[in-house]
């Protein structure tokens, strides 16, 4: 088994060490926040950070790296208050992954790439078409995180668009029916299929004790 100490990371080859500490997390969300900005232009980026903080109220969270370039996303969000997150599917992947380009601020992905901007109820920002999940997002605070400099953006959601055929009736959204995509590291790309749902677990009556 391959051993890394701190001090290997550290004189790693960039190039290797992002692909190496960007991947043994593990599988992350595939998303597209889309945005817009106050002169009207929209603006679409694959995020791999974004997950759940709570369900009451209904947030989630995200990583802005260190914003000493221009980050269009972060800068329409905190001039308008509001984004939508988006799933990837397997038919978008190749075209969400274009969306990390960097692009000047006057430049919209949706046309550098097939990706088509959709809007539901006057909501400002917009949706990606055909996203089997989407959400309508309103910025609530941020926490910079003083060790790389990054910044943790939370939101609370105000609007969930889901395809109905990914709801079950409890409430559980089954991902694989819509398949959507995970990403390993920064460039791999998945599509999981759901295993198997497991009980809420408790533990075992052997190993609890009894009050006396």
């Amino acid at each position: 088994m391959l051993e890394f100490s701190s001090e290997d990371i550290d004189q790693m080859e960039h190039l290797y060490r992002i692909n190496l500490i960007n991947s043994c997390s593990g599988y992350k969300s595939a998303n597209l926040i889309g945005t817009k900005s106050q002169d009207g232009l929209s603006n679409v980026a694959i995020f791999s950070s974004i997950t759940h903080l709570g369900s009451n109220p209904a947030l989630l969270g995200f990583f802005v790296r260190p914003t000493t370039v221009m980050r269009n996303t972060y800068s329409n969000i905190k001039a308008t208050g509001k984004y939508t997150i988006n799933h990837i599917h397997s038919e978008i992947i190749e075209d969400a992954h274009h969306t990390s380009a960097k692009y000047d601020s006057d430049i919209s992905e949706f046309d550098t790439t097939s990706l088509t901007e959709d809007y539901k109820d006057e909501f400002l920002a917009p949706f990606v078409k055909n996203s089997p999940v989407q959400m309508a997002m309103q910025y609530v605070e941020e926490y910079p995180i003083a060790a790389n400099n990054t910044i943790l953006v939370i939101g609370k959601i105000e609007k969930l668009f889901i395809n109905d055929a990914l709801v079950e009736p409890d409430g559980f959204v089954n991902l694989s029916k819509g398949h959507i995509a995970t990403i390993n590291g920064l460039d791999g790309y998945g599509i999981p299929k759901l295993k198997k749902r497991l009980d809420y677990q408790r533990p075992k009556s052997e190993f609890t004790k009894t009050n006396v």
